[in-house]
């Protein structure tokens, strides 16, 4: 049973740990605690130095197909022709250049210190031809109907079947009903269904735009244009709901659900909030910065005890992976919040949002042996500030209690 001293244990369990060790078990931390506690018991000591060291990162939101267009779509006029960008992009990606794309995300994730990815995939079958991956990943299914069409189920199906015999893979599998706008009440209502049955999570992007907004409300706007153009059904437009009302007369949403972005809320939808579901949200700070969306209503969202988490949204509307950069970008839009309260989003929020608190998020004995090394522990400050404010790569990590270099 190895064990690994540290200058200083950021459990997020309780306070930092000066002087601090972990003791791993195959794959889960066994104890942690003061240095002279934990050697006592015996095992193979690793001295990882003047380091601090804490739970691995989660990203609640990203999409690894698309690693491969970082940089290559400027910010658009309208959120309808970033659309339009990224469809004519994807068609010229082969499965080989989507393949080479999430491996790429892996890496990039690695650097910067992610050891579990909520991933929204829109090729499923991709997962046939992949490795088993090292980073921990719940693999959300994409679906998509703009156009009617039969056999809802077995399209959930379809895109099920490819997780059969990965069940040992670390992570977890999900479906991801794209958006209001993109995904019919039918479908929405089917994954809803089969996630209850199956024991999945489920996660969808709602109220990122403006523009979609005005599409549920006025049937007017660019991205109304577009679906109209693609031949969507439209009457549920024109009916003054938003699209968060819409879900919630649906009556589907709960703590299954992971809701990406909810930039876009009206005073109706937060006095409906007020008694209604509780479900997760997964904020992306930097990528409703690239589309200039509406500020993020953290601090309501918050009074009303929703629970947020962090995600980097794709590198076709971001420029890095990295969960320190959203960190910062929340701690510079929202400076009333601690440093560690917003390294609560990026630890034990996306763990809860996962439905993994008993696992991920944190470092306490039973949990997952996930955790990063930051070398920092000499640097004056607040430790929260320092770790946050971390701008590099992430020069060593531990998955599943294989240490491992990120440069690999």
């Amino acid at each position: 049973m190895p064990t690994f001293r540290a200058h200083t244990i950021v459990t997020m369990t309780g306070p930092p740990i000066d002087n601090g060790a972990v003791a791993i078990e195959g794959d889960r931390i066994a104890a942690v605690g003061p240095f002279q506690e934990i050697k006592a018991s015996g095992g193979e000591l690793q001295d990882l130095g003047e380091v601090v060291l804490l739970p691995g990162l989660i990203n609640a939101h990203c999409h690894l197909d698309f690693t491969s267009l970082c940089g290559m779509i400027a910010p658009q006029r309208s959120f309808a022709d970033w659309i339009r960008q990224i469809n004519h992009l994807r068609r010229q990606l082969s499965d080989d250049d989507y393949l080479r794309s999430i491996a790429t995300g892996f890496a990039e994730s690695r650097r910067w210190g992610t050891t579990t990815i909520a991933n929204i995939e829109s090729l499923p079958h991709l997962l046939e031809r992949m490795p088993r991956p090292l980073l921990r990943t719940w693999w959300f299914a994409e679906l998509i109907d703009v156009q009617p069409r039969g056999a809802i189920d077995k399209m959930i199906d379809d895109a099920l079947a490819v997780f059969r015999g990965k069940e040992n893979w670390p992570g977890g599998f999900g479906l991801s009903p794209h958006a209001p706008y993109t995904a019919s009440s039918r479908l929405l209502r089917a994954a809803t269904r089969i996630a209850r049955r199956r024991n999945l999570p489920l996660t969808i992007h709602l109220g990122e735009s403006r523009e979609e907004m005005e599409m549920f409300r006025h049937g007017s706007g660019s991205l109304f244009d577009l679906l109209r153009s693609l031949g969507r059904p439209l009457d549920d437009c024109s009916k003054r709901k938003t699209p968060l009302g819409i879900m919630l007369d649906m009556n589907i949403l709960d703590e299954r659900w992971i809701v990406v972005h909810s930039n876009e809320l009206t005073e109706e939808d937060f006095d409906r909030l007020e008694t209604g579901p509780r479900f997760h949200v997964a904020h992306c700070p930097r990528s409703g910065r690239y589309f200039n969306h509406s500020p993020f209503p953290l601090r309501r969202l918050r009074e009303l005890d929703f629970n947020i988490a962090l995600g980097t949204d794709s590198l076709a509307s971001n420029s890095s992976l990295s969960l320190f950069a959203e960190m910062q970008t929340v701690r510079n839009t929202h400076p009333w919040l601690t440093p560690k309260q917003i390294l609560e989003m990026a630890t034990i929020n996306g763990a809860r949002a996962l439905g993994q608190e008993r696992s991920l998020g944190k470092i306490a004995p039973g949990l997952q042996a996930d955790l990063i090394a930051l070398p920092i522990a000499n640097q004056s400050g607040d430790l929260f500030e320092k770790i946050i404010a971390w701008d590099q790569a992430v020069p060593s990590m531990m998955a599943a209690g294989c240490l491992a270099t990120t440069t690999n």
